[in-house]
């Protein structure tokens, strides 16, 4: 079930600051909407090399106090992503089906 939008609004604005995470929440719930964000990162049914996984991570965690191999940690755990043999893939989190305009 999504969450309210302004529940979601209140997470953002709380821990991203211009597209990069400024920390990382302490509570679950809080945590689970950045790792839903930051995985619409990642297009669905593409697979990505651990290269350019940590590339789009990276930037995310620029100045701010968790790093990029938590935060891809925190994605698997969460099982927003998957990995095998050096690849990762998205299989988790929402997914925008509306047609862009």
């Amino acid at each position: 079930m999504p969450m309210p939008d302004t529940q979601v609004e209140k997470v953002f604005r709380t821990f991203i600051q211009d597209g990069h995470l400024t920390r990382f929440p302490a509570k679950r719930a809080r945590r689970r909407i950045l790792l839903e964000h930051i995985a619409s990162s990642f297009e669905p049914g593409r697979r990505f090399p651990e290269k350019e996984v940590d590339v789009v991570l990276r930037a995310w965690c620029a100045g701010s106090e968790t790093d990029h191999v938590t935060l891809r940690r925190y994605l698997i755990d969460e099982e927003l992503l998957s990995r095998s043999d050096g690849e990762y893939w998205r299989t988790g989190g929402w997914v925008d089906l509306a047609p862009s305009v």
